[in-house]
C-alpha cells in the first residue's frame, strides 16, 4: 500500500483528523527572541538580588532555648548528627574571614595583600557574587584559601522556610561548583555576629543547617570595617587580646573597602611579628579540609549555571547599551525633526516663496491597478476633479475582478486603460511610463483619492530644474478605527515630519507610492522602475539621489489613502515595506564609497535611513522590556518617570507635527497605547524582515484587500465635474 508524504509546512493532524493549530514561524521566532531576552533579564535580576530577594532582618529575640554551651562557647558551632558542640581557635592562630564577596574591585586587592604576606583566609561568598565573578572564586581556591557559604542572595534565614534555606544552600553550592569545581562544608549565616548573640529565632536555623552537614562559623573578633572607622580603628578592633586565637570578621564586598585593604596590609605583618599564624579554619582546628571536589553531572550543572549567568550578564549589558542607543536615536531624531521640519515649513510658507516659474503644462497620472474594483472608480473620479490639466492612465496588471471594465465603463475623456498580464507594480508603472505623453509623471495607488489641488501642488517644485522627484503628503483616509488612528499618527508624525527633515538634508529616502511625481527624463536616466526590491518607491528614490537629482516634499499635495484595517493586513504591508527598505539599502550600498552626489547620499542618507528606519524600530521594544522589568522588580518610581519622560517627548513631537500639518489633536489620545502595542507589532515585523534577509528568503508581493472606504477627500461630499486635457489625438497604447 503506497504511503503519502505530508506536504512541507502543512499543519499536523490530530488523531481525530482535525488539524492542530501551529504558531507560524514569523510569530514563533520573534516571540522566542522576546522570551529569551526576558529570561536573561530575569536571571540577571535574580543574581543581582533584584528578584526574590528578602531584605528583612530579625530583631533580637530571647535566648532561653539556646544551649548554654553554645552561648558561652566558641565561634564554630557543630550541630551535625544531632551534636551541640562549640569549638574555638587555638592561641596565636587567627582565621581571617571575609564576607559578601567576591567583589571585582576589592577582592583582588585583598587577595594580593594576603599573598604578599603569605597568609590564608576563609571567604564566605554569596551565590550571587560567585555566579557573577567565578574567576575570583577559582583564584581563592588556587591560592590556598577556604571557601564558605554565605547563602545565595543574603536573606535572614530566620524568616525563611526549610525549603528556602535548602535552596539558598544548594544554589550557593551550585555557583561554587561551577566556579571552582568544589563543594564546601563551611557556612556563615547572614547578619550573624558572636556566638552569644544566638537567640530563639536563629538557633533552630543553626540546628537545621547542621542536619544538612554544615559547620556554622560565626566570629569572636569583629573589625567593623563596614562602618569605615579608619585604618587604626579597624586594626584595633581586629586584634585579639593576650595572644588568644580568634576568627576575625572583615568584608571584601558591599561598598568601598579601601580602609580594609590598607588595614590588612599593616595588620598582617604586625601580628605575624607577635607570633600569630594566619591559616584556614580547618588548619587551625586540625580538621580535614572543608573542600570536596565535584565531578560528573554535578560539575556540569555548575558549569552550565555559570555559563548562563555570564551569558545573561553580557546580553543584558548589551541590552543596556541598546537602550542607550535607542534613547539617543529617539531623542536625536526628534530633535532633528523638530528643528529641520520647522525650518522646512518656514521656508516653503514664506510669503512669495516659489520653486521657480509656475508649472502649468499638462502631466500624466499613472494608476497601477491590480484587483482594485472597490476603489478604482473613486480614484479616477477624484482625478477628474483636478484643477490642473492631466491625462490619466490606468494600467490594469492582470486584474481578475473587472477593474479595467469598471474604468472603461465610466467613459471619461482623458482616461485610458492599458491592460497587461500580471507582472507586478514596477512593470505596470514602466508600461504606463512608456505610454505617457508628458514629461512630468504623477504616480498614485489605485486605492487613493486626490484633492482637486493635489496634482497642481505636487508638480510646482519642478519649476526648479534640479528637482527630479516630489513626495506628496499621504494621509490616512479611514482613521475612524483604532488601527486607523494609530496609522494616522504614524503618517503625520513619522512619515511627513520625516520627509520635511529629509528634504532639508537633501536625502529623502522614499517617494510614497500613494502620491509622488517624477520628471520623466530623470526616470529614464536611472532605468525606470525596478523590480529588484519590494520597495520600488524607495529604490527609485535612492537611484535618483545617486544620479544627482534633488528630491523634495510638497506639503500641500495631499492624498487620502486606505490604510489596512486589520492586524493581518497591516502586518503584510509593513513586512513588505521593511524588507523592501532593507533590500534597497543593500542594493545602493556602494554609494557609501562613491564620490559626487551618490557619495553624498551614501554617507548622509543611507546611515540616517539605516539608523531611523531599521535599527531604531528594532531596538525600540527595549524601552518596553525595561519598563515591564522595572515595574515588576524596581526601581518602580524611576522606571515610570523615565518611561513617561520618553512618552512626553514623543507626545510633544507628535503634537508639533499635527499642528504643522494642520490636523486635529484628538487622535493623540491613543498615543500611549500606540507606543505600547503598535511598537511591538512593528518590532515583530522588522525582526521577521531581518530573519528573511539573513536566511536568504524571498518575500512575494502581497496584495492588500481593500474595502473602498475612502470615497472622497475629507470635506468633499461629491466629486466635481472633471477638467481633463483636450482631445487625446487618437494615440494608441504601446505594446
Amino acid at each position: 500500500m503506497a504511503s503519502r508524504t505530508r506536504r512541507h509546512g502543512a499543519p499536523k493532524r490530530a488523531r481525530d483528523g482535525s488539524r492542530r493549530p501551529r504558531l507560524p514561524l514569523r510569530l514563533l521566532l520573534p516571540v522566542l527572541v522576546l522570551v529569551s531576552l526576558m529570561a536573561m533579564l530575569m536571571l540577571r535580576g535574580y543574581v543581582h538580588s533584584e528578584i526574590l530577594a528578602d531584605h528583612r532582618v530579625q530583631p533580637p529575640a530571647p535566648t532561653d532555648r539556646v544551649p548554654e554551651e553554645i552561648l558561652e562557647g566558641g565561634p564554630v558551632i557543630d550541630t551535625r548528627g544531632g551534636r551541640t558542640d562549640s569549638l574555638s581557635v587555638p592561641d596565636h592562630r587567627l582565621v581571617l574571614t571575609f564576607d559578601d564577596g567576591p567583589d571585582p574591585v576589592w577582592t583582588p586587592r585583598v587577595l594580593d595583600v594576603l599573598k604578599k604576606h603569605d597568609a590564608h583566609a576563609v571567604f564566605f561568598v554569596t551565590g550571587t557574587m560567585a555566579s557573577r565573578y567565578p574567576d575570583l572564586v577559582q583564584r581563592m581556591v588556587d591560592e590556598g584559601h577556604e571557601i564558605g557559604l554565605h547563602t545565595f542572595n543574603h536573606p535572614d534565614l530566620s524568616f525563611q522556610s526549610k525549603e528556602r534555606i535548602d535552596r539558598e544552600l544548594s544554589q550557593n553550592q551550585l555557583a561554587i561548583s561551577g566556579a571552582a569545581g568544589i563543594r564546601t562544608s563551611l557556612f556563615r549565616p547572614p547578619y550573624s555576629s558572636f556566638a552569644d548573640a544566638m537567640d530563639n529565632k536563629s538557633w533552630p536555623v543553626t540546628e537545621y543547617i547542621g542536619s544538612r552537614g554544615y559547620l556554622t562559623v560565626v566570629n569572636n573578633t569583629d573589625s567593623e570595617d563596614w562602618k569605615k572607622p579608619g585604618v587604626e580603628e579597624i586594626i584595633r578592633r581586629a586584634t585579639p587580646k593576650d595572644g588568644e586565637g580568634a576568627i576575625v570578621l572583615m568584608h571584601d564586598s558591599g561598598g568601598d573597602r579601601h580602609q580594609t585593604v590598607r588595614a590588612l596590609d599593616r595588620f598582617l605583618p604586625g601580628l605575624q611579628k607577635q607570633g600569630y599564624e594566619f591559616t584556614n579554619l580547618t588548619e587551625a582546628l586540625g580538621a580535614p579540609s572543608a573542600h570536596t571536589p565535584v565531578r560528573g553531572l554535578d560539575l556540569w550543572k555548575g558549569k552550565a549555571w555559570i555559563f548562563l549567568v555570564q551569558a545573561a550578564e553580557r546580553i543584558t549589558d548589551l541590552l543596556v547599551v541598546g537602550l542607550a542607543v535607542i534613547g539617543s536615536l529617539v531623542i536625536g531624531r526628534f530633535a532633528l525633526m523638530l528643528v529641520l521640519s520647522g525650518a522646512h515649513a518656514r521656508r516653503v510658507r514664506r510669503k512669495g516663496f516659489r520653486w521657480g516659474p509656475p508649472v502649468t503644462e499638462p502631466v500624466s497620472v499613472l494608476v497601477p491597478a491590480y484587483n482594485e474594483a472597490k476603489c478604482i472608480e473613486n480614484t479616477v473620479r477624484s482625478l477628474m476633479a483636478s484643477d490642473h490639466p492631466i491625462e490619466v492612465l490606468v494600467i490594469d496588471d492582470g486584474s481578475s475582478d473587472g477593474t479595467a471594465r469598471i474604468v472603461e465603463a465610466m467613459g471619461l475623456p482623458g482616461v485610458r486603460v492599458i491592460r497587461q498580464l500580471n507582472a507586478g507594480k514596477p512593470a505596470a508603472l514602466n508600461r504606463g511610463l512608456a505610454n505617457a505623453r508628458y514629461d512630468i509623471v504623477v504616480m498614485m495607488d489605485g486605492d487613493t483619492v486626490f484633492e482637486p489641488s493635489t496634482v497642481r501642488e505636487l508638480v510646482q517644485p519642478f519649476g526648479d530644474p534640479k528637482v527630479g522627484a516630489v513626495a506628496g503628503n499621504a494621509k490616512v483616509g479611514n482613521k475612524d478605527t483604532l488601527i486607523g488612528a494609530w496609522q494616522h499618527i504614524e503618517y503625520v508624525m513619522g512619515f511627513n515630519l520625516d520627509r520635511r527633515m529629509y528634504d532639508v538634508l537633501r536625502c529623502m529616502p522614499t517617494i510614497p507610492g500613494a502620491v509622488g511625481a517624477f520628471r520623466r527624463s530623470a526616470l529614464q536616466r536611472v532605468g525606470g522602475m525596478s523590480d529588484d526590491t519590494l520597495a520600488e518607491d524607495t529604490d527609485i528614490t535612492m537611484a535618483l539621489h545617486r544620479d544627482g537629482w534633488r528630491v523634495v516634499y510638497a506639503e500641500n499635495a495631499r492624498a487620502w489613502t486606505e490604510a489596512p484595517e486589520s492586524v493581518q493586513q497591516l502586518w503584510s504591508q509593513r513586512y513588505r515595506w521593511s524588507y523592501g527598505t532593507m533590500q534597497a539599502i543593500w542594493k545602493h550600498r556602494r554609494a557609501l564609497v562613491e564620490r559626487g552626489p551618490s557619495g553624498r547620499f551614501g554617507r548622509v542618507g543611507l546611515p540616517l535611513v539605516s539608523l531611523f528606519m531599521v535599527l531604531a524600530p528594532l531596538l525600540a521594544p527595549l524601552i518596553d522590556i525595561f519598563l515591564l522589568y522595572g515595574l515588576v522588580f524596581g526601581p518602580t518610581e524611576k522606571t515610570i518617570v523615565a518611561w513617561f519622560g520618553v512618552l512626553a517627548i514623543q507626545a510633544a513631537c507628535a503634537a508639533y507635527s499635527f499642528v504643522l500639518d494642520r490636523e486635529r489633536l484628538t487622535p493623540l489620545v491613543s498615543l500611549p497605547l500606540q507606543q505600547i502595542l503598535y511598537r511591538q507589532l512593528m518590532y515583530v515585523v522588522l525582526l521577521q524582515s531581518w530573519i528573511t534577509a539573513l536566511t536568504g528568503g524571498r518575500l512575494r508581493w502581497q496584495k492588500l484587500r481593500r474595502k473602498g472606504g475612502v470615497s472622497a477627500p475629507p470635506g468633499m461630499d461629491a466629486i466635481p465635474a472633471q477638467r481633463p486635457v483636450g482631445a487625446m489625438d487618437g494615440r494608441r497604447p504601446v505594446g
